[in-house]
């Protein structure tokens, strides 16, 4: 059995129904990857790696991973921190904004947990995949001993995978985000750019500008996003663009380029092609962005990934 880690923050997400009601839920760009890899390929073994508390959200969190077939071994409690916490409102075109509560959350102290009898299982795995979010809230000090911990699953021969998925307020300065991003680059085996992303960053405007910039870093798998209108893909120095029908009803869009990560690596991990992969990533994204909230009803979303052919 195929095995991959998600390492990194889930929280607890509140959404406005109305001017007066809200609804709970739980999210974050690994684990929502994690979700709709698992729904699409049952048979991989998909694991979230995270910290929560001890309190009762924790608790019904943990329940949620349970639920969704997540492997939560690797799910520690942390005895003073709880989750972090964010509320979400949408326009009428599906757009996102946010307020968040996560400065002192527990999965900040992930790495904490990563003793040597942890690493050596996860030695044992396929592929590793964090993102720049993950990397972001990281203290400080756990920082280079996550990197020591990267290169020793390179090193046993598990895929490092990286998304940049940059948020300029989880970080004190561009300068720290380079210098971060350089060592996962550096390290990285397969990457899911988006070119809005490395655009801030590296004043990259295209996807050409994107491969360009990585090219030294001779990542093996580059998988670049440009939003609704295309994806483009470098294996081995071969580039191939990928045409991708847009949704035309939109209601949320976050978590679309989430869903397409985790199908995608599913697809990567089950044997299929590239092509293959990037068609059914891009579908599980459009079924997506049609419901509200980061993780699309079971039923609607298994639905819509059986018209893909899946």
């Amino acid at each position: 059995m195929n095995t991959i880690y998600f390492m990194g923050e889930c929280m607890v997400e509140l959404r406005a129904m109305s001017a007066a009601t809200l609804h709970q839920s739980f999210a974050g760009d690994v684990y929502n990857s994690a979700v709709y890899l698992k729904r699409c390929f049952p048979e991989v073994s998909t694991s979230v790696i995270t910290a929560l508390g001890q309190d009762n959200l924790s608790k019904k969190m943990r329940e949620r991973f349970e639920s969704e077939q997540l492997d939560t071994q690797y799910v520690f409690s942390h005895e003073s921190k709880v989750p972090g916490m964010y509320y979400i409102e949408t326009d009428e075109h599906g757009e996102r904004s946010f307020i968040y509560w996560r400065s002192d959350s527990a999965a900040k102290k992930t790495v904490e947990f990563l003793n040597a009898e942890c690493v050596d299982q996860l030695c044992q795995g396929d592929m590793f995949f964090f993102s720049g979010i993950s990397l972001a809230i990281i203290d400080k000090t756990s920082r280079d001993q996550f990197w020591k911990v990267l290169e020793q699953l390179k090193s046993a021969g598990v895929k490092i995978v990286f998304d940049p998925n940059y948020r300029a307020r989880l970080w004190d300065s561009v300068e720290d985000t380079k210098a971060q991003y350089h060592s996962a680059f550096n390290l990285a085996d397969i990457t899911l750019p988006g070119v809005e992303d490395l655009t801030t960053l590296y004043d990259v405007h295209s996807v050409e500008a994107v491969i360009e910039y990585l090219k030294p870093y001779q990542i093996n798998e580059i998988v670049v996003k440009n939003g609704p209108e295309s994806v483009i893909t470098q294996q081995n120095n071969t580039l191939q663009s990928h045409t991708i029908i847009p949704v035309t009803t939109v209601v949320d869009t976050t978590s679309a380029g989430d869903a397409f990560n985790g199908v995608y690596l599913g697809a990567r991990l089950s044997g299929k092609s590239i092509a293959t992969a990037v068609q059914l990533g891009a579908k599980a994204a459009g079924a997506v962005i049609q419901q509200p909230g980061a993780i699309a009803p079971k039923d609607v979303f298994q639905h819509a990934m059986v018209e893909a052919g899946i």
